[in-house]
């Protein structure tokens, strides 16, 4: 006589969930591979191209109105000139987001512009020119006193910069959103015989600082 092996239900259906359980396991770690090699894939392409951050120069500034109204309300109208340049020669550039404003002594000067998005093709360069204004902008009641001072010393210093989101592009990969930002500083011209609210012009091209 034969025998006959019986297993019972709770015995099938240990089985048959250890056998779901390698099933998932087995498609989980071929996912986990498959997502890690592409990963590996994308960061070997990365050191091996390794991008270079943008460069930006100060090329034009011109200050058409700076000076006070009320009690320590400054209204500003200035337009300036970058220059931005991609140093990569297998690597673009899209930049999703640039804000540009002037400050002085540590203060802000103007309201923030707006440049519009542009891509940036491997060593290409860019002109970006802007008007920066303010009407009305609270500033330190030490403004005047500070700009007193710049004209007896003959020149006006201010900083222009810029602030934004850029995208590397290499082939038809295209990286996540970095930070930048950029720091000009402006030398002008600016004696006695000059009123404060007189036009300044610097043609003189400056490297700006720029970190990603």
């Amino acid at each position: 006589m034969s025998q006959i092996h019986e297993k019972s239900p709770q015995h099938c259906a240990k089985r048959k969930l250890i056998n779901i359980n390698k099933h998932h396991k087995r498609l989980l770690y071929t996912f986990t591979t498959f997502i890690l090699s592409i990963f590996l894939l994308i960061l070997l392409v990365w050191f091996i191209l390794h991008p270079t951050k943008p460069e930006f120069s100060l090329k034009e500034t011109d200050i058409y109105k700076l000076a006070l109204s009320g009690y320590h309300l400054l209204n500003s109208s200035i337009q300036i000139t970058l220059l931005s340049n991609n140093p990569n020669q297998k690597v673009g550039i899209y930049y999703d987001e640039i804000q540009v404003y002037a400050s002085y002594k540590g203060q802000q000067i103007t309201l923030d512009s707006s440049v519009p998005p542009f891509y940036q093709d491997h060593k290409d360069s860019n002109l970006l020119s802007t008007v920066l204004v303010a009407n009305g902008l609270p500033v330190d009641s030490s403004f005047s006193y500070e700009v007193g001072r710049d004209q007896m010393a003959g020149r006006l210093v201010l900083n222009l910069k810029a602030n934004g989101q850029l995208r590397w592009k290499v082939g038809t990969w295209v990286s996540g959103r970095y930070r930048f930002n950029v720091n000009c500083v402006a030398v002008l011209p600016f004696g006695p015989s000059v009123p404060a609210a007189g036009s300044l012009t610097s043609k003189q091209g400056s490297r700006c600082s720029t970190t990603v």
